[in-house]
Parts: C-alpha cells; structure tokens; sequence
C-alpha cells in the first residue's frame, strides 16, 4: 500500500551498483495516473461494445495491415476489403484528398465491376442512414487537426458509406461507428507522416542549396576582405610616398608645398575612414560568418537537431571578447558600464570542451539581455546610482561527479531583481516577464541558452542579487566518460544547483556586485 507522502512524489529510477538511475527519463506520478485512468476507461468501453470475437479479430487484422502496409493507398484498400472480406457488405470511402483537401471517391467495386452510381457523400456529425446507406463520418484526431495541409470542418476527413444499411443491426452500426474512427486516426497519422516526409525531403534539398549558395559564397567574402585590406595597405604605402616626394622636393615646389601637405592630410583622413570602416564590417562579417555556418550546419538538419562541434577553446579571446565587443557600443549608447573590477575572464585557456559557434550565441543573447533590460540601482559601494554589468567564471570541483569539475560562466547586470514565480519560468519557450514587454523579443533567447547549454551536458540558472539579476551557465571541463547507461546526478554536500526547495537563492554564487 503506498504512503500518503508517495503520492505526489515522482517515481524513482533504478539504480546500478554506482547507486545512479539507470535510466534519467522519470515518469511522472500524475502522467502515469492520467494513463492510467484512460486505459480502465477503455476497458469499460470495450466491455459495453460487446464486440463478438469476429468482430475483435477484424480490428486486430486492420490495425496489423496498417502498420505492414506503408502507403496511403494500401490503407484505403486495407479499410474498404476488411467490411467486405469479414462481414459481406459493400462499401464506399470519400476521403479528401491528403494535400489539397478536395473530395475524392475510393471503391473496391472498380476492380471488378462497372460503377454505379456512386451514392453522394454526406459529411455529418453523426452516423446518419439514407436510401439504405450508412454514412460514417471519419474524424481525425482534434488535437493533431492543425498539421493537416488542409483545414476540414469538424475534423472531418471523410465519409465512410456501408450498403445495404438494412443488413445492419444496432450492434453491427456501433461497431462500423467505431471502426470508421480508428480508420481516421490511423488515416490522419498516415496523413502527417507523408507530410513529414515531404517536408524533410525539402529540408535536405534546401539545406544542399544552402551550402551551395549561400555558405560556400560567403567563404569567398573572406578573400574579398583580404583583398580589399591590401588596397588599403597599399594606399598607406602610397601615402608615405608622397610624404618622403614632398620632403625631398619642398624647396622645388616653393609655395606649392602647402598644397601637398593638404592633398596627404585628405589622402589620410580618407584612408583612416576607409581602415576604420574595414574593420567594423569584417568584424560584422565574422560574427555573421560563425553563426550563419554554426545555425546553418548541415548535420543540425541531418540529425534534426544541434550537432555539437566540441573543441577546446580559450572562452576570453574566442567566445567571450568578440561578442562583447560586438555589444559594446550598444552598450554605451544605453549608458550601460562594463564593471570587470572583479576580475572578468582572465585570458587563459579554460580546458572546457565547447561548440564556439553555439556557445558564442549563449554569449550574444546574455549580452543583449543586458543592453535590453538593465537597469540604474543605488550602489553603496560607488556611492552613486549606476547602471552596469559584469561577467566572469569561477572553477566547480567535482561539480558534475568525482573528479568531473564544472566550470561557472556568468552574466550579471544591474536593476531589480525578478519575482520567484517568473524566475522559475525563465529559460520555457516563448516566456517572457513582465519586465520585458516594452523591448523588442521573443521568448526564445534565454529557452535557446538553456537548450545548447544541456547539449553541452551542462546546467543553466538564475541567482538573484541585492544589486540585480545574474544569469549563470555550468559546463563540464571535460567530456563525460563514454558509457553505456544515462544518469542523473546524485545528491552530494558542496556546490550544487539550487534545489525547488531552496528557492531561486541557493549556494552557487559567482562573484557577482
């Protein structure tokens, strides 16, 4: 008999001789109940139908040909002959049509006989007789209905007409009512998964167009720039040039010199506006350039989901510098300081394996965060009211497991810090608190952190502080052992995540103002 306490708590996975779940997906208690009551609800139903054993092993055969055959015609065939074959009555099937939902007409009889007029198909809610035929409408599954490449009315996907009706008793119409809606469901799977398959095949297609329009053109732009660079090199060589010709000819050119000097500070002024432009667009070029090839790697769409390309990387000068610079001037403009008065990143190489295009993306969405959302608050020990940011990382050890450090990454910025209940939904799809309504977004940045940071086999969080609000990520320093079971992380004393019983506040503090 369980526990009164068992009855809200998750069920537990089994553990190996590690004492760690073999299996990291848990079930939820309240999903296995819902199941559960389903499943004795179905029970029930089957025992009022008091379908005749003929009648059981017609829907056992249907339901074992759906899953052999594989196209959307065979199931049409599979749904006409079953009534014919099993219960010797003819039938009729109006389906619309699986890409532009017009009606088409489907029929065993064409195979052997002449058609007959087709009696007209009637769409209603409810099994309906008329001129002894027995018209069922088949649904499809309400809550899938939006996948459909057409819109039906009353999820209706179409009508399934049984003849002569008046060899049908009561017991016999129930039991075609409810063969016509395992028919629509099994209708509407096939349905969606073709749509599926089409609408990988055209992924592929597109992700092949990608590479050759887009990804390998945008390798020459690098070229472009160098060459572009080299007139630029060139122009200074030519600058200095004329410097030494005016030096060397200035008594020849008598009053004239005056003019040269202006012609060579316009040729540098020219030249210094050309460099500095240079550098802002190929700046911008390689920020686009790493996550255009990052997002737009082929084996993301291969797989159907990030490919991680880990390697170990120095996180200052190649993760973290270049998107702070990036937002730097962002950042002035909203009056935003950097405060690294805490020490920052020091430039060293932090031996954590990391994908540098998806982790230079955590950066660049933490970051315009900041430029989005931070705000003044009274800082006692500047004594005045700023408004500013800070970031750094600190070492975990044994964080992720014995000998398995973690490393800290975080992004902290000024202004009041968030209620509980919108802290714990931050890193949900499509959330967005109520702090953020008057800047542009789309709830997708903090979900999309949260997504590459797991890939990474990492945590993501959330600390609030005195002064503001500190976004914080835990990746492995290493990668994990290979092995053949998943797991979970037991509990042990020392750094951890903040448990839901803590609260937002737990004992992971980077050091933050």
């Amino acid at each position: 008999m369980p526990k009164p306490e068992d009855a809200t708590r998750p069920l537990s996975a089994p553990e190996t001789l590690s004492g760690l779940p073999s299996d990291a997906f848990i079930i939820e208690r309240a999903r296995l109940d819902a199941v559960a009551r389903r499943i004795h609800r179905k029970m029930d139903d089957y025992g009022a139908y008091g379908f005749t054993s003929h009648q059981s092993i017609s829907l056992n055969v249907f339901f074992d040909l759906a899953q052999e055959f594989p196209d959307l015609e065979d199931l049409y065939a599979i749904c006409l002959l079953i009534p014919r074959m099993f219960f010797e009555v003819d039938c009729d099937l109006f389906i619309l049509d699986s890409k532009d939902g017009v009606l088409k007409r489907c029929a065993y009889r064409c195979l052997t006989l002449p058609l007959t007029e087709a009696p007209e198909a009637i769409f209603s809610e409810k099994p309906l007789i008329r001129d002894n035929y027995l018209f069922l409408p088949i649904k499809g599954n309400h809550d899938l209905i939006s996948q459909l490449p057409f819109t039906p009315r009353g999820d209706i996907i179409g009508v399934l007409c049984i003849h002569p009706a008046d060899k049908l008793d009561e017991h016999d119409r129930l039991f075609f009512e409810r063969y016509a809606n395992r028919f629509g469901y099994q209708l509407h799977n096939r349905i969606i998964n073709n749509k599926n398959k089409e609408h990988i095949h055209f992924i592929r297609s597109l992700v092949k167009d990608i590479g050759h329009n887009v990804i390998v053109p945008n390798i020459y732009f690098k070229l472009y720039y160098k060459r572009l660079h080299s007139k630029i090199d060139l122009l200074n060589i030519l600058e200095r040039k004329i410097e030494r010709f005016l030096r060397k000819t200035k008594d020849v050119l008598g009053p004239h010199y005056g003019e040269g000097e202006v012609l060579l500070r316009d040729i540098e002024y020219i030249r210094d506006g050309m460099d500095d432009q240079y550098k802002q667009i190929y700046n911008h070029y390689m920020h686009t350039s790493l996550f255009l090839e990052t997002l737009l790697r082929r084996s993301h769409f291969e797989e159907g989901r990030y490919v991680l390309e880990k390697r170990v990387c120095n996180f200052k000068t190649q993760v973290i510098d270049p998107q702070l610079e990036r937002y730097r001037p962002r950042l002035i403009e909203r009056g935003v300081e950097i405060d690294t008065s805490l020490g920052g990143v020091p430039d060293a190489e932090i031996e954590a394996v990391a994908d540098v295009g998806l982790i230079s993306q955590v950066y660049a969405n933490l970051f315009s965060n900041v430029v989005k959302y931070a705000r003044e608050v009274p800082d006692p020990g500047k004594g005045r009211t700023r408004k500013f940011m800070s970031y750094g990382w600190e070492v975990m050890p044994d964080f992720f497991g014995p000998d398995r450090d973690g490393i800290k990454l975080n992004v902290f910025s000024s202004g009041p810090p968030m209620e509980m209940e919108t802290a714990r939904r931050l890193f949900e799809e499509g959330f967005r608190a109520d702090n953020a309504k008057s800047e542009y977004g789309t709830g997708h940045g903090l979900y999309f952190i949260r997504e590459v940071v797991r890939l990474h086999g990492g945590l993501e969080g959330y600390e609030p502080t005195p002064l503001g609000n500190n976004f914080y990520f835990i990746l492995p320093k290493e990668p994990e052992p290979s092995r053949a079971m998943s797991c979970v992380l037991p509990e042990r004393p020392g750094p951890r995540v903040p448990a839901a019983d803590d609260g937002i506040e737990g004992s992971l503090h980077t050091p933050t103002p």
